[in-house]
């Protein structure tokens, strides 16, 4: 392997190489700026990663993707770094909603389940009609999002105003509903639609009327696409591919322990490579990484309040998962399944109940990623993955010892754990959507709470940190600012929200922010293409970004390389 050899002192330094991290050091090298990215795993992705396994590839966290289509969001980010990012097709067949009672189909034409719906339920016509109506409001606003993506902190008094005034048109569709959370709010607000109770227990798992509506309004702007050919890993390795070939230093195995500090500023960092301990210096340090280790572990003892620190280890979070990848001897399509994320639930079970991570209860995600995507199987196989919410705190902390330094000690009783939950898991799959699964299974891979935290370094092995609420809006919990001057957070611990979507747009928001005091043009050029004022062959003829060659290759993946053995040997 390579040995390490970061240079003395970068103009930026990102802790964390997940697609935020990573997307961040893409626009700095894109920017002229000299950038170092530290990850500590052995390959770029964090939650998106994915892994193999034979001749299996597997996704390890995408259950939908937006934003990612050719005038979404991420892909106008991905536009500045290069040309040859990896491309999403539209998603078709998006959620199919399965209990005892029903199951129900929403594809990119949300007006198939509307019809469906009024011939099944007639007397409820009315209320259906408008149900779908503010959906389809909801969805002209989201059409507009990628130009509403800049924080505040890179406004003048004039652009604050202006999108103040921007962002409450969009939010008008959102207002009415945002009371109804909680069981007897949702409750309340399907009533303005519709009373019919199997109507209700369609989204029984849902806290809001919002999480209701808004998946089929993303289904009305065309806002669902699948992953890129070869798993979402494609984008981490097309991102390090951009970073390398523009000068960007990108370093794994390497775990930040301290952000170096003087008279309050950040001016590097202290990190550890294979038992070897660096120092590098830095005008500025983007912490793409977990807020709550950042402030307690990486930075010194007073130079974060302690009520931040308390807002921020209390704050209301996104549950983990215990995660099922299978793969089988058959393609998932002769099991029954599609593209569709299926959601299996059982609708007599609260919905508090449905997320507390409970196998015999919680609701269940199934995904078949072969079928979206054949690179990722043989053609005589193919790939499923089961998904449930789980929570670190449960089971004991997951039947594992914690040692002096807080490490989770993983023994014989965490395996046997860990494999009691999945085969619940299979069993319900197996007794509701897919009869004899069993039979079918050549090869399973099981992912726990502990599983996530040891790749992601994420609080309790979170998902997407911090959840969007009154709670956490009113604590202000996240924040791209910190109280060290030159040290910015990224990723889903700025902004709330979730997915690839949410870690990007921090990403471009963190760059303009140091952009705004490092290269005034190039800060203004961004700011103008993210605000739509130019449009992406303006920004590039420019000449003010660094070039790029856009020649990355994607590696095949384990299948794709064995058919090609296969083809040459034949």
């Amino acid at each position: 392997m390579k040995k390490i050899s970061p240079k003395k002192e970068y103009d930026v330094v990102i802790i964390g190489g997940g697609i935020s991290g990573l997307t961040s050091a893409g626009l700095f090298a894109k920017a002229g700026l000299s950038c170092c990215l530290l990850e500590m795993d052995n390959r770029p992705g964090g939650y998106i990663a994915g892994f193999r396994r034979h001749d299996f590839r597997f996704d390890s966290a995408i259950h939908w993707l937006n934003y990612c289509g050719k005038e979404g969001l991420v892909t106008k980010v991905f536009k500045i770094i290069g040309d040859d990012y990896p491309r999403c097709e539209q998603q078709h067949r998006i959620r199919r909603f399965v209990s005892d009672e029903f199951d129900y189909l929403v594809t990119d034409n949300p007006d198939e389940l509307k019809e469906q719906w009024i011939k099944e339920f007639p007397e409820e016509k009315k209320g259906i009609l408008k149900f779908f109506k503010d959906a389809k409001k909801i969805a002209k606003s989201f059409d507009d999002y990628s130009n509403l993506s800049r924080t505040m902190n890179t406004m003048n008094w004039f652009e604050s105003a202006f999108y103040g005034l921007k962002m409450l048109r969009f939010a008008m569709p959102f207002i009415p509903h945002l009371k109804y959370t909680g069981e007897e709010g949702v409750k309340k607000g399907l009533n303005r639609y519709f009373t019919n109770e199997k109507l209700h227990r369609v989204f029984c798992s849902e806290p809001d009327v919002l999480s209701c509506l808004i998946p089929i309004s993303w289904a009305y702007s065309k806002n669902f696409q699948l992953p890129p050919t070869g798993g979402s890993q494609s984008f981490p390795e097309w991102l390090q591919h951009a970073i390398q070939e523009m000068g960007g230093d990108v370093f794994f195995k390497s775990k930040v322990s301290d952000v170096l500090v003087e008279n309050n500023t950040a001016k590097g960092v202290r990190f550890d490579h294979r038992g070897e301990v660096f120092e590098i210096k830095s005008k500025y340090v983007v912490a793409a990484s977990d807020a709550e280790s950042l402030f307690e572990k990486m930075l010194p003892e007073n130079v974060v309040p302690a009520e931040m620190k308390t807002k921020i280890k209390t704050a209301p979070m996104y549950a983990s998962a215990v995660t099922v990848a299978l793969g089988l001897d058959c393609p998932a399509e002769e099991l029954g399944l599609n593209e569709e994320i299926v959601y299996l639930a059982n609708p007599d079970v609260g919905r508090e109940e449905l997320g507390k991570g409970d196998p015999h209860k919680s609701g269940i995600h199934i995904l078949a990623s072969s079928v979206r995507d054949k690179t990722l199987a043989l053609p005589e196989h193919g790939t499923l993955t089961i998904l449930t919410p789980a929570w670190m705190d449960e089971n004991n902390t997951w039947e594992c010892e914690i040692d002096e330094n807080g490490n989770y000690i993983r023994g014989d009783k965490y395996n046997e754990l860990k494999q009691k939950y999945a085969d619940i898991l299979i069993d319900r799959v197996e007794e509701k959507l897919i009869p004899n699964l069993r039979k079918h299974i050549l090869y399973c891979d099981i992912a726990t709470p502990i599983t996530h935290l040891r790749y992601t370094g994420n609080k309790n092995g979170t998902m997407m940190a911090h959840k969007p609420g009154k709670e956490n809006y009113k604590a202000k919990v996240a924040s791209y600012k910190t109280p060290v001057k030159n040290l910015l957070l990224s990723g889903h611990w700025a902004d709330l929200g979730g997915g690839i979507p949410i870690a990007v747009k921090s990403s471009i928001n963190t760059t303009l922010m140091i952009l705004q005091k490092e290269n005034k043009k190039v800060f203004r050029l961004l700011a103008n293409f993210m605000d739509g004022k130019i449009n992406i062959e303006e920004l590039r003829n420019s000449k003010l970004l660094k070039s790029y060659n856009n020649d990355w290759k994607r590696v095949p993946t384990p299948a794709e390389k064995k058919i090609a053995r296969r083809n040459k040997e034949d």
